[in-house]
């Protein structure tokens, strides 16, 4: 896929501009910022740019039922190289982590305990099921059935995490409030469609 009707870019294109672009700002931070604090501010970036392109590939279905347009309908045909440039910042996200685990690892064991790894670790086990299954062979192999249940458990289940992660963190700023809000939104909207609301049921 190239250039979108309208001169929107789409396909693998999007995800590489993406995932150079994520990259390239975490090695500024990193450049602008060595060591733990540059690691921090990564962490964070990661965080956010994460949550977006989750809620964007989480919500795509239920923003083209509910608003048919231009944009909606290039939202939903690009859902895939959304989600995959997703498992590509939270890899980042991840390589981040494990650099500050390995510069601070008293204080990364304070502030992530066992339990809360195990719980993580299952969500990065269900992103990198899902973007290798992001592709049309894949698919086929694994079947429509499962293919469809590993991505709506899986989906859910990654959402269900973010929403913890940032809502306990909601007392430190109103960055982490405004994400927990916009996580509710988009399963209100997945909601709301289903029960047929919206432009697409007038």
């Amino acid at each position: 896929m190239g250039e979108a009707s309208g001169g929107r870019l789409q396909g693998w294109p999007l995800f590489w501009l993406i995932t150079a672009a994520l990259t390239a700002m975490s090695a500024a931070m990193l450049a602008l910022q060595p060591g733990e604090e540059g690691v921090r501010m990564v962490i964070r970036a990661t965080a956010r740019s994460s949550l977006l392109l989750f809620a964007l590939a989480f919500s795509a279905s239920a923003l083209r039922r509910l608003w048919p347009g231009g944009f909606t309908a290039w939202l939903l045909r690009n859902r895939r190289y959304l989600g995959v440039s997703f498992a590509a910042s939270h890899a980042i996200h991840l390589a981040a982590i494990v650099a500050f685990a390995r510069i601070d690892p008293s204080e990364f064991g304070e502030i992530s305990p066992l339990a809360n790894r195990i719980v993580a670790g299952l969500a990065y086990v269900f992103i990198l099921a899902m973007a290798a299954t992001s592709f049309d062979r894949m698919v086929a192999w694994l079947g429509a059935r499962r293919w469809k249940l590993l991505h709506t458990v899986g989906a859910h289940y990654v959402w269900l995490i973010f929403l913890l992660s940032f809502a306990k963190r909601v007392p430190q700023g109103s960055a982490y409030a405004l994400g927990a809000a916009l996580l509710l939104g988009v399963m209100g909207l997945r909601l709301w469609a289903r029960r047929g609301g919206g432009a697409a049921a007038a």
